[in-house]
């Protein structure tokens, strides 16, 4: 049986493989109003999330005695995936993913603040080493600085608060309610751009839109899962992955070719979730024996 944390990494990671295959189509998807994919995202969204609902809770789904967080949850990350859309089509696929790699940095402080969660040696140490290389790959842009690279920093901000709230949501809320009132809140964004031009997609890319939405659920709720499972601050960094999936995409697809510096901090990134996912699994084995003496 997995542990509570090995559980959460588990749900963390196939978040990450979804959200990247989700980057993936936004990027391609730039021919068309940013509200329209937003509105995509959303309703496609809230589909798979309808199959978890309890068949006692369909009358009442929407209550809460925590609307408040939950509103901020939503707004927060709307501005975040907004945010990061905007990046996406306006930045090259691995530079994007690189600099919201700084995400887990703002969470792990955030974490101490508001959940006292108790960040060991080793975890301070992974997350310096994965900044590090996120320093190294994002360099070369950001000495070129343009406005566009203000966005996956806006994105970093929004999404640490994002984990901070799910973690304190998930103690009293189900899973399926977070998430569907953050697609809920997407779609409703996106339906206010239709005055400003929508484009009527063929049926392929009819599939591919729609797959944001589907892709973006089944991540939301995973990683909506992970936080419940694990700390903010042991999940977070595994994020590091996806730089592989920006890398290959990016160079497949765009032929965007990773520089050395990309490529070391590339190793950076990946050491440091190597050693936070080590570190966890020692001291569980030390847990285990304790208690059982």
């Amino acid at each position: 049986m997995f542990s509570k944390n090995q559980l959460g990494f588990l749900y963390m990671f196939i978040s990450v493989c979804a959200f990247s295959l989700m980057d993936l189509i936004v990027k391609w998807s730039e021919q068309y109003p940013l509200g329209e994919v937003l509105f995509f995202r959303g309703f496609f969204g809230i589909m798979p999330l309808l199959f978890l609902i309890p068949p006692e809770r369909f009358k009442n789904f929407y209550y809460t005695k925590r609307a408040g967080l939950h509103f901020l949850r939503c707004i927060s990350g709307l501005i975040a995936l907004i945010s990061i859309f905007i990046a996406l089509r306006s930045l090259p696929l691995a530079t994007v993913v690189s600099i919201t790699f700084a995400a887990p940095i703002f969470t792990t402080i955030l974490s101490i603040i508001f959940l006292s969660e108790k960040v060991g040696f080793y975890r301070w140490l992974a997350v310096l080493v994965g900044f590090i290389g996120i320093i190294i790959i994002s360099e070369p842009g950001f000495s070129s600085l343009n406005f566009y690279y203000i966005y996956p920093i806006i994105f970093c901000l929004g999404l640490s608060y994002v984990a901070i709230a799910i973690r304190q949501l998930s103690k009293t809320e189900p899973v399926w309610l977070i998430s569907l009132n953050f697609s809920i809140l997407i779609t409703l964004a996106g339906i206010t751009t239709i005055p400003f031009g929508w484009i009527m997609p063929s049926i392929k890319d009819l599939f591919l839109l729609s797959s944001v939405g589907i892709l973006g659920g089944f991540a939301n709720l995973w990683l909506s899962q992970s936080y419940k499972y694990s700390e903010v601050s042991l999940v977070s960094p595994l994020k590091y992955l996806a730089l592989i999936f920006g890398i290959f995409f990016g160079y497949i697809i765009w032929n965007e070719i990773p520089t050395m510096k990309t490529l070391l901090g590339s190793s950076l990134v990946i050491i440091s979730s190597i050693i936070i996912f080590r570190r966890e699994i020692l001291l569980k084995k030390q847990l285990s024996i304790s208690r059982h003496d």
